[in-house]
């Protein structure tokens, strides 16, 4: 792998950038590896590249059935935080808001990850004694947060109506270390590494089956073929349910679209992500000028990858009271990605009831921000058998009735 830098820009300026190799392979399957990730979205491709970091593995497949990245990666608000309340919740996302600080080092990569603070208002006196608890309890978890009042809210984000007639702003939840992050070059950047190391990440190439052999996994059909493994893992998002009856087990999770837009650029406006909970819509500027604006997940079981008018009409008639600077904006583009959603919107990372199929899934609406720590725990598990991340987000929570509720604890689950 050619290592960027600025040497090389200048070196390659001087050859008309004709130097410049591709920035990862696109070879043909072989017949047999220790390790099938199913699934090159940011999850996936995080697990190859920590199976490879940290174990050494890299007699690796990654499978994807579209282009890298193109499926929930490609098609999130870009949030970064860790202020949760459940105490495994707020492990994992804190390790990957870590992982995150320093992630364009490591992979040689810029992935544009913007430390800029994300605040998430407290607009009725429920959120108020709810946020006030987030806060102490993250104080305990080490995560550094703190509750704010709404002259510092002001302060923070100028163009904020604090004095909305149907949701004022009382306060804030703050998290001056959580931030954006370019949500593509997450997955370029793990893809790249991952080539580099030898591992193949193969596009165009859907799983059809999973093939089985005594209650243990043998391999995979697809549409290029049968590969063989020892072992694999299910990391599809959306689609995990369609993946688990392939190897003949059911999960606990549904599979619904939610929904995003952008407006058209304007000047630079606001720097910190505001999340408004009350209404469901949360909000921030791009490096373009964009403002990319987040709303609800639909009612209803789907795999579209479309919007619907009513979710765009309700997180935009709340945004626009509390940021009327933006009323007059016009909508860019919308979109919807298929998320996979647990009954206690925690996520799921497992073994399954087939020997050496794990699974990771039930993400929800937050798993963008989970991808380094998420990546880091499945390779763990994936190698050892357990891993001190994943130990709470078993399958058999369900089961036994231990569940991370954090729609519940927190408000909101994203």
């Amino acid at each position: 792998m050619k290592r960027y830098s600025a040497f090389a820009i200048v070196r390659e300026a001087f050859r008309q950038h004709t130097g410049w190799p591709r920035a990862w392979a696109s070879p043909e399957p072989r017949e047999r590896y220790d390790v099938i990730i199913v699934g090159a979205g940011g999850h996936g491709l995080a697990t190859a590249y920590y199976l490879g970091r940290n174990f050494g593995i890299t007699n690796v497949a990654v499978l994807e059935k579209g282009w890298l990245g193109g499926g929930n990666t490609g098609r999130n608000t870009t949030i970064i935080r860790s202020n949760y309340l459940q105490d495994a919740s707020a492990a994992i996302y804190e390790k990957a808001r870590s992982l995150y600080e320093t992630l364009s080092q490591e992979l040689n990569f810029n992935l544009m990850f913007s430390p800029r603070g994300v605040m998430m208002l407290a607009q009725t006196e429920h959120e108020v004694r709810g946020y006030r608890r987030t806060a102490e309890a993250n104080a305990l978890q080490g995560v550094e947060t703190e509750f704010i009042g709404r002259e510092r809210v002001k302060e923070l984000c100028p163009i904020i109506n604090i004095e909305g007639p149907r949701y004022p702003v009382l306060g804030a939840l703050w998290q001056p270390r959580g931030g954006t992050a370019r949500h593509d070059a997450v997955a370029w950047g793990y893809a790249r590494a991952c080539s580099d190391m030898g591992m193949h990440i193969i596009q165009r190439c859907e799983v059809t089956g999973i093939r089985t052999e005594g209650g243990r996994v043998t391999g995979v059909s697809t549409t290029r073929g049968d590969i063989g493994c020892n072992k694999l893992g299910i990391v599809v998002a959306g689609h995990s349910g369609v993946l688990a009856q392939m190897a003949g087990f059911r999960l606990p999770i549904e599979s619904v679209a939610l929904q995003a837009m952008v407006s058209e650029p304007v000047k630079p406006c606001m720097d910190v992500v505001v999340m408004a909970n009350t209404v469901h819509g949360y909000m921030s500027q791009s490096d373009k000028g964009e403002m990319v604006i987040g709303g609800g997940a639909d009612g209803f079981n789907n795999y579209t990858q479309r919007g619907s008018f009513h979710h765009i009409e309700e997180t935009v008639r709340a945004l626009c009271e509390t940021f009327p600077i933006i009323s007059r904006l016009k909508m860019l583009r919308q979109w919807g990605g298929i998320v996979d959603m647990t009954g206690d919107r925690s996520p799921i990372i497992s073994k399954t009831p087939v020997e050496n199929i794990f699974i990771n899934c039930g993400w929800g609406t937050g798993g963008f921000k989970a991808i380094p720590g998420s990546g880091w725990a499945m390779a763990e598990l994936m190698v050892k058998g357990e891993s001190p991340l994943a130990a709470e987000f078993g399958l058999n929570r369900f089961r036994e009735g231990r569940f991370i509720d954090e729609s519940v604890a927190a408000g909101v689950a994203h």
